[in-house]
């Protein structure tokens, strides 16, 4: 993180949110350089002051959020944080959002004028802080494209779902992101074989109203069936499941090749919810077969106690790096736990999970 304050530029076409919003922020020692009332006005908001990270609501008149962020990038490319209804189709435009390269989003408690806002101080100081510093590089669906296109230019345009012998039988994955980790996760989940032998669960920071639809997301660009785990569920070969936002998700058996997943709400003083070590944790405790657990980009230390426990059961594990995490911090934190077996750039993550990158 930077020795000075991240400067920043707040979108929300209520004024009384964007002051909310900036009081906050200000009271947080984040420094606010402008306000814009919608998208068209935001850039050239965003021109005249250059901030390091923009604040930027979803639904406004003139220019939505979704645009903006798209021209955004292509004129004056800045991290910027969506903050979106608390709604399943809230969820549908921040992902639109994400894919035109915002870095993260904020759900809004309670619609789109909200003073569940002012409840949620810490994290929203927290989440623009880290937003300010991730390399949007990374970011963005057209990325996504060009990185898949040069993997299948690698592997000599082999399809994607090629059969693997490089896994071994019966294994069982976790990974577990946060900030930037939607686009992370698939790009990972895509480039896994459909026919590998492997069942587990991804646990990425998010609101429950958002879980379903990533899940959704993800089993639309992936040869595995991908679903929000429900408690009860059951998952064989081929199958993963997205921990359902607000929730914990634990592994509470495995026998014959298929695990038996716990879904419940209960703090488990993580912080986070769903959360990294809770997941990872209880997949040490009960998977006796092959594991492999994997951290991707976030903000926080969630995982780093996770990725122990795999060690001491006999669990690979692999990490996102630097150069390719949109946050460095969950990553380097376990990492430094001396416990990740392999730190990988993030288009070498599936290969390192079925093998084929050493």
């Amino acid at each position: 993180m930077s020795a000075r304050s991240p400067r920043t530029v707040v979108v929300d076409d209520s004024r009384f949110m964007r002051g909310l919003i900036a009081d906050i922020l200000e009271s947080g020692g984040v420094e606010v350089v402008g306000e814009a009332g919608d998208g068209r006005e935001a850039l050239s908001v965003v021109a005249d002051t250059d901030p390091d990270v923009v604040t930027m609501d979803v639904e406004m008149p003139e220019m939505d959020g979704i645009e903006a962020v798209e021209r955004l990038m292509a004129d004056h490319p800045t991290p910027t944080l969506m903050l979106s209804a608390y709604t399943a189709e809230g969820a549908e435009e921040t992902f639109a959002a994400l894919d035109a390269g915002a870095v993260d989003f904020f759900a809004k408690p309670g619609g789109e004028v909200s003073m569940g806002v002012s409840r949620m101080e810490e994290q929203l100081v927290e989440t623009v802080r880290s937003v300010a510093e991730a390399d949007i590089s990374t970011t963005g669906r057209s990325r996504r494209t060009e990185a898949a296109a040069a993997a299948t230019t690698a592997a000599g345009s082999a399809p994607r779902g090629r059969s693997t012998t490089a896994i071994e039988p019966n294994t069982t994955l976790v990974i577990g992101s946060s900030t930037g980790g939607p686009d992370a996760v698939e790009r990972v989940v895509s480039a896994l074989p459909g026919d590998a032998d492997l069942r587990g669960v991804v646990v990425q920071h998010m609101p429950e109203a958002f879980t379903g639809r990533f899940a959704e997301r993800l089993d639309a660009a992936c040869d595995l069936s991908v679903v929000e785990a429900e408690d009860g569920m059951r998952l064989g070969k081929g199958e993963l499941a997205v921990a359902r936002g607000g929730h914990h998700l634990e592994i509470g058996s495995a026998r014959n090749g298929r695990l038996r997943l716990k879904v419940f709400d209960e703090e488990r003083g993580q912080g986070v919810r769903p959360s990294v070590n809770v997941a990872m944790e209880s997949a040490a405790d009960v998977v006796d077969d092959p594991l492999i657990g994997v951290v991707l980009t976030g903000m926080g230390a969630d995982g780093s106690d996770g990725v122990q426990a795999l060690a001491q059961a006999g669990g690979r594990v692999l990490a996102q790096d630097e150069e390719t995490s949109v946050v460095y911090g969950m990553p380097k934190r376990a990492a430094e736990t001396g416990c990740v077996d392999t730190v990988l750039p993030l288009d070498d993550i599936a290969g390192g999970i079925t093998g084929e990158t050493v």
